[in-house]
């Protein structure tokens, strides 16, 4: 971790008058593994590492990157980047971030143990994914993967401008993806299990989730079109704050392209809702110390008690709307430069388990799955219409499943038609956690 920032330091301290220079060196590793029928289908672990290089002259920005951690290459592509910004667009807004104050979480993202852990024991996790999905349930017809994944990367960001800052953090998953069946019906599920390191993953969490969420649609059958209270799913509620996450970034507010432009201090939601971007909370899948510009990253409320308070800017678009940023800049690595993102949005939970939500429901419908949301969901109208698939619920009790059916509102609609936030949170390998969220009043599509 020294050795990247020092490079990175000593890129940055080669600033010419007039310049701003931003250098951005990254490290990772990164383990895939498949199982089907018993074996090893597959096995890659990759090790990338490279070095982006930004230069602002005269509010023109040029880029350039390398892909190793040669010094020499590096100031190569430091005068690329100045190369680059001759031919750049003036752009008044351009700039890199500088230090605000703000001091860095003391979050720890790193388990030793990733690094410790042997191929083969990776292997095996693998399989026995795939051997207890098999014994868990005499209806689940093939164990289409079983997957082991895993990832350790370090970065450092140093500029001209007076940051210098260093982050490192691991990650590792299981995943099953299943097919179950009784007699000609089949249905697809899947169940995963994700943390820090080896330690933290619930095999049999995932285990019974692939086996739950595949063997409950088993006779779905497309219901009667009605208007009914809904109850999302962890998953999908994650799906549907991710929508979300980009209607409230600045840079979109700022070009027109949000719903929720023009409307900070309006009650947007009902008074249950409070929508939070923390990535200082460890247990978030994005937690982060510090943002892709070096800025501390920090607890954002987007909404509080259902009022719209604000936005999430990077330096770039809190110039644009005249603000300072909220630490939020992302970046895919050291090819790209930042932008801005949401990394660890989520609801402020209820009181309810999910069991609970769907008898305060009473009749309606549990939707387990969602699709098409990139073409089915408007960020700027807030139109949502998006097929599903789920359960009916009953006299407070989960039914029959349902398929083929499509669920539609807006985005301002359902915000406003908010029954429960459930207890249940799961963070996901997403921007998002999930939630369990009843919702009044949507109309779903069938016969």
């Amino acid at each position: 971790m020294p050795e990247l920032l020092d490079l990175a330091q000593r890129i940055a301290a080669d600033a010419r008058p007039g310049e701003q220079v931003e250098a951005y060196v990254s490290w990772h590793r990164d383990t895939d593994i498949r199982a089907y029928g018993g074996e090893v289908e597959s096995l890659s672990s990759a090790e990338s590492s490279g070095i982006g290089v930004r230069v602002l002259v005269g509010n023109r920005q040029g880029f350039a990157y390398v892909g190793n951690l040669d010094e020499g290459l590096a100031r190569e592509a430091l005068e690329e980047a100045r190369d680059n910004a001759g031919f750049a667009t003036h752009d008044e807004h351009a700039g890199l971030a500088v230090p605000d104050g703000v001091p860095v979480a003391p979050l720890e993202l790193w388990d030793d143990a990733l690094g410790a852990l042997a191929t083969e024991a990776k292997v095996a996790l693998a399989l026995d994914l795939e051997r207890r999905v098999r014994a868990g349930d005499a209806r689940i017809r093939q164990v289409v993967s079983s997957d082991y994944g895993d990832a350790l990367g370090e970065s450092a960001i140093a500029t001209s401008t007076g940051i210098a800052s260093s982050s490192r953090r691991t990650t590792c998953y299981l995943a099953a993806d299943v097919v179950a069946g009784a007699g000609d019906d089949t249905q697809t599920g899947d169940g995963y299990t994700v943390g820090r390191g080896p330690g933290d993953l619930d095999v049999e969490a995932a285990v019974r989730d692939a086996i739950e969420r595949s063997t409950r649609l088993l006779g779905a059958r497309k219901p009667h079109s009605a208007r009914l209270d809904v109850v999302l799913d962890r998953r999908v509620t994650a799906t549907l704050l991710a929508v979300l996450a980009g209607t409230l970034s600045g840079e979109e507010v700022a070009k027109g392209r949000s719903l929720f432009a023009g409307r900070v201090g309006e009650e947007v939601a009902v008074p249950a809702i409070t929508l939070v971007d923390d990535p200082t909370n460890p247990l978030a899948f994005g937690a982060a110390a510090v943002d892709a510009e070096g800025l501390a990253c920090r607890r954002n409320a987007l909404v509080e008690a259902g009022r719209l308070t604000g936005f999430l800017y990077d330096s770039y678009s809190a110039r644009l709307a005249g603000t300072r940023s909220t630490g939020s800049a992302v970046r895919g690595g050291f090819k790209s430069t930042p932008g801005v993102g949401a990394r660890a949005l989520a609801l402020v939970p209820g009181t309810l388990d999910q069991r609970e939500v769907v008898r305060l429901v009473g009749d309606g419908l549990l939707v387990q799955g969602i699709s098409g949301v990139h073409s089915g969901v408007n960020p700027v109208s807030g139109d949502f219409s998006v097929g599903a698939e789920g359960l009916m619920i009953r006299g407070g009790e989960l039914a029959e499943p349902v398929r083929e059916i499509t669920i539609a509102s807006t985005i301002q609609r359902m915000l406003q038609h908010v029954i429960a936030i459930g207890a249940d949170v799961e963070w996901l390998p997403s921007s998002a956690a999930g939630v369990s969220l009843a919702i009044a009043d949507i109309a779903m599509s069938g016969d």
